[in-house]
């Protein structure tokens, strides 16, 4: 059995309007507890053999492992990048209370 705990899960976005969708989406399903939208920032990658410098928005999403598949998929739906950033980091400290309410307010 797959270890219970929260997770922070990263991804960007291209504005403020696709990042705002996504997290309604996410929060208004249950996928996601919370999901922070930050002001722009830059980016700098390689993709597909050229260096790109674009203005993106991040997003910090948290939920739960067992919503975390269902989340990735419903992700990828909604995003608008051919291969987006998403990136899950264990978080197994923090506030007991926050990481309870990460828990019971998501669900697969």
């Amino acid at each position: 059995m797959q270890d219970q705990y929260a997770l922070l899960v990263l991804t960007t976005g291209p504005d403020n309007d696709t990042a705002v969708s996504i997290a309604d989406a996410l929060v208004q399903e249950g996928l996601a507890a919370c999901v922070q939208i930050s002001a722009p920032v830059q980016s700098v990658y390689r993709w597909q053999g050229k260096v790109c410098i674009e203005t993106e928005v991040q997003l910090f999403i948290k939920c739960h492992t067992s919503c975390y598949d269902a989340l990735q998929q419903r992700l990828l739906s909604l995003h608008p990048y051919e291969l987006p950033e998403i990136i899950a980091l264990k978080l197994d400290r923090g506030l007991p209370g926050y990481l309870d309410w990460i828990k019971e307010t998501t669900h697969p």
